[in-house]
């Protein structure tokens, strides 16, 4: 059913690739609507009785006035919940309005279900029917319930290749996929780009929505999100890159009005396009982001924002440096409410596993022992109380198993975390599992010799690789298990994707073990 989709995925974005001039990209269709669902199925934020169902009309995706060729009216969107792929017992339906103010986006947000179950869901509009989704909901709060395969991915750069990591992720039919930033990228790639994109770089609401939708026109994307529901959080490309709170990378180049009207348009286009419940709706220049998951008791997601609310990158805009305000314990990467509120979720905890989702890399990692640039401040290192902080949160809490899943850097990494980074001896209280880009950077390299020196310089890194692809994680209550997926090379479709390497955490045993 799935490969279905992707396939029929594949034929309704031909149309747009062939259109020959900007002015047929920008038209609105008159008469009966074309095929509107060429950006696929989604569904997100799955809850024990219910999660978010949505989709986006949008029968020319590169329209230039990112309304993806609909015309300017609302239109109904029938929508089917059922217990099989054939939908012979349909469980629920209903209609939604998807209006030209969210770009023709729905949102369908489902409760009073069953704990635990796999449901398949589809739209109906205006004569059309979209392809098939597969979700389910989190078991019951108070069971274990079975394993779960979780899949993490973060930086898919358009211009940098080919999505074939995120294809391969959908044939491992996890039952949760979480997407740590990165989705869609503001540039344009030059003239190196693998893959054009439509556009200038993207500051207009505009452009933020024609960006999305031609990422979401990729089949292997659409597989993606068709195959499981995500938990979805940004970090710096999805506005602009290493933003920080009010702040852009160079606010010598832009200016401060310029750019909160341009991150309240990225935050408008961000939850138009992705599977979000109506509590992270934007408001002006702030949007929710943060919140938790459960997965009855064997997990619970602590999706965090460690961009939004972090304190002014005051040290080589996340370049490497190494500076005094690092260790100052004022700076955060979290603001004092997300903080607070995290450190309340392990408190309260009772789950087997507590996995916070966020974007940058959290153990310690010098990456120049001998020489003045050690630590980038484009990470926990730039922010080293607000670090320990956390850590001692959880080890104060009694969480039983802490896993911190990161992405940003492009390069997968496997982490034991330290309450003390200077006594390498030290007991370890933690495990970061870092995933490499969907394509951002290239094919990749296994190793370097420099990257091996950092990896040496480190011994509570227990891995590093090179290459692109994404982690695919297995929790009982007995253990984690983690594969470093890796593709053989994304600047041509279809390489070959294969497990570099698998590590396992034992229940109440931190720490790294080959599997």
């Amino acid at each position: 059913m799935l490969a279905g989709a992707a396939g029929a995925a594949a034929l309704t974005v031909a149309l747009p690739a062939g259109v020959a001039s900007a002015a047929s990209l920008g038209s609105v269709p008159r008469g009966p609507l074309p095929f509107p669902f060429t950006l696929g199925v989604a569904s997100g934020d799955p809850f024990p009785d219910g999660m978010v169902l949505w989709t986006r009309l949008a029968p020319q995706p590169l329209a230039e006035d990112g309304m993806g060729g609909m015309p300017a009216r609302p239109v109904e969107v029938e929508w089917e919940l059922a217990a099989d792929e054939r939908f012979g017992r349909v469980e629920r339906r209903g209609v939604a309005t998807a209006a030209p103010e969210s770009a023709h986006s729905v949102h369908v947000e489902l409760a009073g279900l069953p704990t635990g179950r796999e449901y398949f869901y589809r739209f109906r509009a205006e004569g059309h029917i979209s392809p098939v989704g597969r979700t389910r909901t989190a078991p019951n709060p108070n069971a274990m319930g079975p394993a779960l395969t979780m899949c993490f991915a973060s930086c898919s750069n358009w211009t940098a290749g080919f999505f074939t990591a995120y294809g391969a992720l959908a044939a491992d039919e996890p039952e949760l996929v979480l997407h740590l930033g990165d989705y869609q990228y503001e540039g344009t790639g030059g003239a190196n780009a693998v893959r054009p994109v439509a556009g200038p770089e993207t500051a207009t609401l505009a452009g933020y929505r024609q960006r999305h939708a031609q990422y979401k026109t990729d089949p292997d994307l659409q597989a993606a999100h068709a195959v499981a529901p995500w938990l979805v959080v940004w970090d710096d490309h999805e506005l602009d890159n290493n933003w920080a709170d009010e702040v852009p990378q160079d606010p010598g180049k832009q200016p401060r009005e310029q750019f909160l009207a341009r991150r309240a348009a990225a935050f408008q286009a961000y939850y138009e396009n992705m599977p979000l419940r109506r509590s992270s709706v934007p408001r002006g220049i702030d949007m929710q982001l943060f919140r938790r998951i459960s997965w009855g008791r064997l997990a619970t997601f602590h999706m965090m924002d460690t961009r939004q609310y972090r304190s002014d990158q005051a040290c080589g805009d996340g370049g490497r440096v190494d500076c005094a305000p690092r260790l100052d314990p004022a700076r955060s990467l979290t603001g004092a409410e997300q903080e607070a509120w995290l450190l309340d979720g392990f408190r309260r905890s009772q789950s087997r596993w507590d996995v916070l989702g966020q974007q940058v890399f959290f153990a310690q990692r010098d990456l120049d022992p001998a020489g003045p640039q050690r630590f980038s401040m484009d990470a926990w290192d730039g922010y080293v109380g607000s670090r320990d902080r956390i850590t001692r949160g959880w080890v104060d809490a009694g969480v039983r198993n802490p896993v911190v899943l990161t992405g940003d850097v492009h390069v997968h990494w496997a982490n034991e975390l330290k309450l003390d980074y200077a006594d390498p001896t030290g007991p370890t209280v933690g495990t970061e599992l870092v995933c490499t880009s969907v394509t951002s950077g290239g094919d990749g390299t296994d190793s370097t010799p420099e990257q091996d020196a950092v990896v040496a310089a480190n011994p509570h890194i227990r891995f590093r690789n090179g290459k692109r692809g994404y982690v695919r994680t297995r929790f009982t209550g007995g253990e984690l298990r983690a594969d470093f997926r890796v593709v053989d090379a994304v600047r041509t479709p279809g390489a070959p994707v294969s497990t570099k390497a698998s590590f396992v955490v034992a229940d109440r045993e931190p720490g790294l073990n080959p599997a």
